[in-house]
């Protein structure tokens, strides 16, 4: 039986204005730029839901970058999207950008997905960070994942240049003071053999809206494998709520290199129930992340912004002079 092709809403994005390489940075030709090691790899996904918040971010990142030529973008989308119009709508805002898209066939992964605490946690694509090492290319040993609810007002090379050390996988922010146990179920921490999980490690929650991989290491780890195994067990019984957020905390918690908290503000977006309006925490901002219910563009859109949305809004590419569906 042939796959649906689900088309994104009919949005028309304006073409954003081209950004030049700072005379220090390295020339790379477009042919080499996929396998170059001089390149900044930055893989995102892209659906009918979030493509507003992804031209944004892809904005975002350009604007701030010394080296907007010298970064390729790896867009990860559902196998049933109607790719030559994403394509199309990512060509005609950024002509000049290096991209390539990646279907993600969910297959494997929907049979693993359990329902969580917002249905938007959910969607399969969600969980396509988890296959980036088998997506990507193999000559791609390291990529920066951004959630597609952001938006950069540094320079990215900076956060791309995070060192990982001898060992770890991934760099992420992460905030030891959360209340870690309440990540998972009394289920969880109930089972003698489960509750040991962390016994070794000084687990912090982290985000993972904005992680540097490094995909060798996942590989070779098979990682993707391990996260798989902690969902398999919550299919048999309920050990966390909260999407595709815990497995990578049940692998990686304790053993990841911490990010400085300005390259993640995250929560802009409220809890995963009503949204509400948050404040950036203390200290200096990086990356603005609506992580949470609330998304800046459909609180834009319905007339009730917060405050922090109107930075948002300054990256927004929607042209509304043309009808589009919401």
């Amino acid at each position: 039986m042939a796959a649906t092709v689900t088309p994104i809403p009919h949005q028309h994005f304006k073409e954003a204005s081209k950004f030049y390489n700072s005379p220090a940075c390295l020339s790379i030709s477009e042919p080499y730029i996929l396998c170059s090691h001089q390149a900044l790899h930055v893989a995102m996904t892209i659906d009918k839901a979030y493509i507003r918040g992804s031209m944004a971010a892809i904005l975002s990142v350009l604007q701030h970058s010394s080296c907007p030529h010298n970064i390729a973008f790896h867009f990860l989308i559902s196998a049933t999207a109607n790719a030559s119009l994403l394509r199309a709508t990512i060509s005609s805002s950024f002509p000049y950008l290096y991209f390539r898209l990646y279907p993600f066939d969910h297959s494997s992964v929907a049979p693993l997905i359990s329902t969580s605490i917002r249905s938007a946690l959910d969607c399969p694509l969600n969980y396509a960070r988890i296959y980036l090492a088998s997506l990507l290319p193999s000559c791609i040993h390291r990529v920066l994942y951004l959630d597609s609810d952001l938006i950069l007002v540094d320079d990215i090379a900076e956060l791309a240049a995070i060192q990982l050390g001898d060992n770890s996988v991934l760099a992420a922010t992460e905030y030891c003071s959360a209340n870690f146990v309440s990540y998972f179920t009394p289920t969880f921490w109930s089972n003698p053999c489960l509750s040991l999980t962390f016994a070794n490690r000084k687990a912090c929650y982290f985000n993972t809206g904005v992680m540097v991989m490094d995909l060798d290491r996942w590989r070779e780890g098979d990682y993707t494998r391990k996260i798989e195994e902690w969902m398999e067990i919550q299919k048999r019984m309920r050990i966390y709520e909260l999407g595709s957020l815990p497995p990578f905390l049940l692998v990686f918690a304790g053993n990841i290199v911490p990010v400085d908290h300005r390259w993640n503000q995250h929560g802009l977006g409220g809890d995963n129930f009503d949204g509400l309006c948050r404040d950036l925490h203390p200290g200096p901002v990086s990356v603005l992340h609506w992580s949470g219910k609330g998304k800046p563009w459909a609180r834009l859109d319905a007339k009730t912004p917060c405050l922090l949305d109107a930075l948002w809004a300054s990256y927004d590419l929607l042209d509304t002079s043309f009808a589009f569906d919401s």
